[in-house]
């Protein structure tokens, strides 16, 4: 069922950054597709599934912001996460203004505050297929009435 899949993508163009999130998430049992280049983004959401996107937000040639409007005009039901060492109110604003779940600032000395919306994230998005699942196993009762 679509509920049981734990699939993130995570864009930084930084390596290291990748690796460390890839390697933390992975070990929690999430599947973590990994990319550099923004400009793959929408395509690795399609072909991967993925419900819940980290980004970071200096990046070229997309940078995080305009990828994250660009995800939500697409699928609105996409989850995305901004990781970024740009500390200021206008990313915060911007961010939430545009959909984000959180802004979570670098450097990660622990993934506290992380791991918390990333499994918030996939709590709401498990209760959203969820309440699908309950609204097509009561269709057929509810036809039949009237």
């Amino acid at each position: 069922m679509q509920a049981k899949n734990r699939t993130m993508l995570h864009v930084d163009d930084s390596a290291l950054i990748r690796t460390m999130v890839s390697d933390h998430y992975s070990e929690m049992g999430y599947d973590v597709i990994s990319i550099s280049d923004p400009r793959e983004v929408m395509s690795a959401l399609l072909t991967h599934n993925c419900q819940v996107v980290i980004s970071d937000i200096q990046m070229d040639p997309i940078d995080g912001l305009t990828l994250l409007r660009q995800i939500k005009k697409d699928d609105g039901g996409t989850s995305v996460i901004m990781l970024s060492g740009v500390i200021g109110t206008n990313t915060i604003l911007r961010s939430m203004r545009w959909g984000a779940e959180a802004c979570i600032f670098k450097p990660l000395n622990d993934y506290f505050r992380l791991d918390a919306v990333v499994d918030a994230t996939f709590q709401k998005y498990s209760g959203w297929w969820q309440s699908l699942q309950e609204a097509r196993d009561r269709v057929p009762a509810e036809s039949g009435v009237g």
